[in-house]
């Protein structure tokens, strides 16, 4: 794969950033992709490993080592028959997916992995130029009807798969527009939503038929769906937020990062939202209370609105800036990270637990009481959470994101109008292999992506997308044809 020396001829090389001050003041993507000839070098750098441990660290199965070394032989037509063989959106995971196949390279115990989501963002965007990507129209028609419930990768991806195995399949998405989180949730600076438009585009031509504005359990009964349609796909995802508890958290001021976001990429994307549901950071000191991927969108967006300043806490420790190899490789390792959102600027504090909001007196929060805390191991070997005496302080405060992640699909409405079993978690529980696979304690419902998993990467959700459409094709037809 790539060239045997490559590896030792020729360094690492990445996409860039436009600098923080220009991209900034716009909402637009702000990659700098890389040329075609170093891209080839790139794909040089794929060595012939004998184990290919990208393939453990990639969820989706791509055959990364494949398609690097097409680009390097520049037959990139090949590469994406080879790179769309695995993963129906490459141009979502080739710009949004944090790249746990690069933690896995080879190379990555020298920290030069080889830059394969950039290798794989760039075929995409070049089969998209060239008019390679066209639509996969089923030959024969099977008349069996399927609903998928949300549209987000997991259920893009299974609707995509199930379109082309002949099954006619329909598609129901409560916000007005398609793509999940995909659409609302992750900022246009992050992922341009002309990428999903061009692909609902190839779907449609595909016979995927789209349905926004349609809350099933809400609008429609749910039942109603089990009944009117041969399978059921339930792609929801996972949508309840982890709250935080403490005094003052029904101040004015005080929001879900999700409903921070969705209400700036409605604005930005042409939506009318009313001035009196619009969240603003602008002129505003901002925190975002939670380190993860949604606490930097919330410091990227805070940033174009102009807040006069933004920190973000995390309650853990500071990660080590550099990883122990020996331990952590080939798996995802602990360590520092840096998003280009906080390049852009904001402070960061770890080990840092929030009390309480204060008002100013109108009901709004100016401020917010803080205290240290430590992370210890006790004789089990579980890490248990000491706040630190005499360490409490306060952070002035106009607006508060709660960025903490997501605990669970939302129960009310649908999931608790079919009665559907669930984990432990409060996932929709569902096996992913054997004859029941991604079956729901319903027969003929299924289920795939966070709604069943739990909060994840996107790649895992088109993985999980891609699975479910085959599960649910061998139930309905005996066989199934589909790549899993």
């Amino acid at each position: 794969m790539g060239k045997p020396t490559g590896f030792m001829e020729y360094e690492r090389l990445d996409r860039g950033y436009q600098p923080a001050a220009d991209r900034v003041v716009h909402y637009r993507e702000f990659l700098i992709p890389l040329a075609d000839a170093d891209l080839s070098i790139q794909g040089a750098r794929c060595m012939d490993c004998g184990i290919p441990y990208c393939h453990q660290g990639c969820p989706v199965d791509n055959l990364i080592p494949d398609w690097n070394d097409l680009v390097y032989q520049g037959d990139w037509q090949a590469a994406i028959e080879v790179l769309h063989s695995t993963n129906n959106f490459p141009e979502f995971t080739g710009r949004i997916c944090p790249a746990p196949c690069e933690a896995a390279c080879t190379l990555n115990l020298h920290d030069t992995p080889v830059t394969i989501k950039t290798i794989e963002c760039a075929i995409i965007d070049k089969a998209w130029e060239q008019g390679w990507i066209q639509p996969q129209i089923a030959r024969y028609k099977t008349r069996k009807r399927i609903a998928v419930v949300g549209s987000g990768p997991a259920g893009l991806a299974a609707a995509q798969q199930l379109a082309r195995a002949g099954h006619s399949v329909k598609l129901y998405e409560r916000q007005d527009r398609i793509g999940g989180l995909l659409r609302y949730g992750i900022p246009d600076f992050k992922l341009d939503k002309q990428l999903i438009d061009r692909r609902m585009a190839q779907m449609r031509a595909e016979g995927v038929e789209f349905h926004t504005n349609i809350h099933v359990g809400i609008d429609i009964p749910a039942r109603k769906l089990v009944e009117d349609y041969d399978a059921v796909v339930l792609a929801g995802g996972s949508e309840q937020p982890r709250d935080l508890d403490i005094p003052g958290r029904d101040l004015q001021g005080v929001h879900f990062a999700m409903d921070f976001l969705r209400s700036n990429s409605k604005r930005v994307q042409g939506v009318h939202v009313p001035d009196a549901e619009f969240i603003s950071a602008e002129g505003k000191q901002v925190v975002v209370i939670g380190g993860g991927d949604t606490g930097s969108d919330c410091i990227g967006t805070a940033n174009r609105h102009g807040a006069k300043s933004v920190t973000q806490l995390e309650i853990l420790p500071r990660p080590p800036e550099q990883e122990n190899k020996g331990l952590t490789w080939p798996d995802w390792p602990n360590k520092l990270r840096t998003s280009s959102s906080q390049e852009e600027g904001c402070e960061r504090m770890w080990s840092v637990a929030t009390k309480a909001f204060v008002a100013d007196g109108n009901g709004k929060v100016k401020a917010i009481e803080c205290i240290k805390v430590d992370w210890t191991k006790d004789d089990t070997g579980t890490w248990r959470m000491t706040e630190v005496p005499g360490s409490g302080f306060s952070l002035e405060a106009d607006l508060v994101t709660l960025a903490m992640g997501f605990l669970h699909p939302v129960h009310e409405g649908m999931l608790q109008e079919l009665g559907v079993e669930r984990d432990g978690r409060g996932n929709v529980k569902g096996p992913t292999e054997g004859p029941d696979a991604y079956h729901t304690s319903i027969p003929g419902v299924f289920a795939a992506g966070d709604m069943r998993r739990g909060q994840s990467l996107v790649v895992w959700a088109i993985r999980e997308g891609r699975q479910c459409a085959r599960a649910v094709d061998e139930w309905l037809m005996g066989r199934s044809d589909l790549a899993g």
